[in-house]
């Protein structure tokens, strides 16, 4: 049985046990020992210890930085054996879970050299009787919870910062993903990151993840996940007065215009729903089309979607994998029925696909749906899953409203040759990121994050290290010359 990793040491939890099951075919990749109550405590303690320790927190730049570039080279080095084992975990494709590896890479790196170049600001004081200045100190614990859709880049966009800025951190993997993180804590032990800075405890949220939050050492809880569980953390993060990250849910618009170019929109919205099995927050399950292109453009999208290849992640040909396990496949076609019901018409997919090796894992054929308003359950309520909602539009005064009716706010594409009307439209769009004649393309230099229901703070970007950080301005007097006001 897998240990866990607590304060830098492998050892077996308190919990129960844990199995990890191959989407694929349902087959065991694993058990392992997850956390009790004592060992959050334990591993809590030992951060607290650890960051207090002058050694990492008041360490150069420069030193936290070399560290980060070892994790990027070890999971560079490794990315064969990675990729393998998140395929494994959550039932991702080969060719998805090794761009998703390379991605963490490129994050722990990104940071490095952010951290090496990150300025004290000096501040503009006013007066030539004092200078003021501007520093950003460490948080001291933070909690760190990820989810099982793209675990390792997940994990990193999260640990990289947080430990950049000097902080100590606790790392809740999701229960069904949790082996990449046990091994992605390897490559920070191997990497020379200082003991007790980093602990990984699975298990499941309610206990381990509810403990976590709730310990009074831990300054900032930065969460991916679901909307319902990312109000509750907020909830305690309120009563508790610490900061939040939350990356949530989604309900993604895309808009095709009538002066698109039609091939390049197809694939760029298949990618954008069908990738991942629609498993990701920023899947683009809302296909708004104009009326004068939607015959057209709807008979591509139906044949182009009918040739994906549905079938083993391990597969190099395969492009879309199993669902994450039977519970959420029957989530999925729950959607679909209740779809049918509300007077949809499924003009692809709508249903389990169980044929020859496929008979052994939750597999789903990627849906199309029309015939319903935007009003719909399932235009309304995240799917996470292969189910893309088809409807017309005519006037793009109407079509910005009903893109922007929804309580979430994550992100949108939009499809057209006029880049001014595309600049007006991402404009009036409430979503956090928006791609033009694109899909679903990342870049760690850009910051990411929700609007509405769709999360709190962004992560990515320069600034992502001073978002584990507090602000301290320092004043320093310069006038030699008593106060007056204290000669009376």
């Amino acid at each position: 049985m897998k240990p866990l990793f607590l304060a830098g040491q492998w050892r077996q939890g308190r919990g129960a046990v844990a199995r990890s099951v191959f989407p694929a075919d349902g087959s065991l990749n694993a058990e392992f020992s997850t956390a009790s109550i004592d060992d959050v405590e334990e591993a809590i303690q030992a951060a607290h210890q650890a960051w207090q320790e002058p050694s990492w927190r008041n360490s150069l730049p420069v030193e936290r930085a070399r560290v980060l570039y070892k994790v990027a080279d070890l999971i560079e080095q490794n990315v064969t054996q990675l990729a393998a084992l998140q395929t494994r975990d959550n039932g991702k494709p080969l060719a998805e879970t090794r761009g998703l590896v390379m991605s963490a890479a490129a994050t722990a790196r990104y940071t490095a050299a952010c951290l090496e170049t990150l300025d004290t600001e000096l501040t503009n004081a006013r007066s030539k009787d004092w200078l003021t200045m501007s520093v950003h100190e460490p948080l001291g614990v933070v909690a760190a919870i990820t989810p099982w859709n793209s675990p390792i880049a997940s994990e990193v966009q999260k640990l990289a910062p947080a430990l950049a800025a000097g902080n100590a951190v606790i790392l809740k993997p999701a229960e069904a993903t949790s082996l990449i993180a046990l091994e992605l804590a390897r490559l920070f032990e191997e990497a020379g990151l200082p003991c007790g800075l980093l602990s990984v405890l699975p298990g499941k949220g309610s206990v381990v993840g509810n403990a976590i939050v709730q310990h009074p050492l831990v300054k900032k809880i930065s969460f991916t996940g679901g909307t319902s569980t990312g109000r509750q953390l907020a909830h305690i993060a309120a009563e508790r007065l610490i900061s939040t990250s939350l990356e949530l849910g989604g309900k993604s618009p895309t808009v095709v215009l009538a002066d698109a170019d039609l091939d390049l929109a197809v694939n760029g919205v298949i990618y954008g729903i069908f990738s991942s099995s629609g498993q990701a927050c920023i899947a683009g399950a809302r296909l708004f089309v104009h009326t004068q292109v939607y015959d057209a453009f709807l008979q591509r999208l139906v044949a182009k979607t009918q040739a994906l290849r549905v079938g083993h992640p391990e597969h190099v040909e395969t492009q879309v994998g199993p669902l994450i396990d039977e519970k959420h496949l029957s989530s999925v076609d729950a959607y679909v029925r209740q779809a049918e019901h509300d007077g949809g018409q499924i003009l692809v997919g709508g249903h389990r696909l169980s044929e020859g090796e496929l008979a052994k894992g939750s597999y789903y054929a990627p849906t199309i749906i029309a015939g319903l308003s935007n009003q719909a359950t399932v235009c309304q309520e995240e799917i996470f899953g292969p189910v893309l909602v088809v409807l017309p539009f005519e006037d793009e005064q109407d079509l910005v409203q009903q893109a922007n009716d929804s309580v979430y706010g994550l992100a949108a594409g939009i499809w057209t040759e006029n880049y001014r009307k595309a600049w007006q439209l991402a404009r009036a769009l409430d979503v956090g990121t928006v791609w033009i004649n694109t899909y679903k393309k990342f870049s760690i230099s850009t910051p990411f994050g929700g609007f509405k229901e769709s999360g709190v703070g962004r992560e990515k970007g320069r600034l992502s290290i001073v978002s584990y950080m507090q602000q301290k301005s320092i004043y320093m007097g310069l006038n030699t010359q008593p106060d007056p006001w204290c000669e009376g």
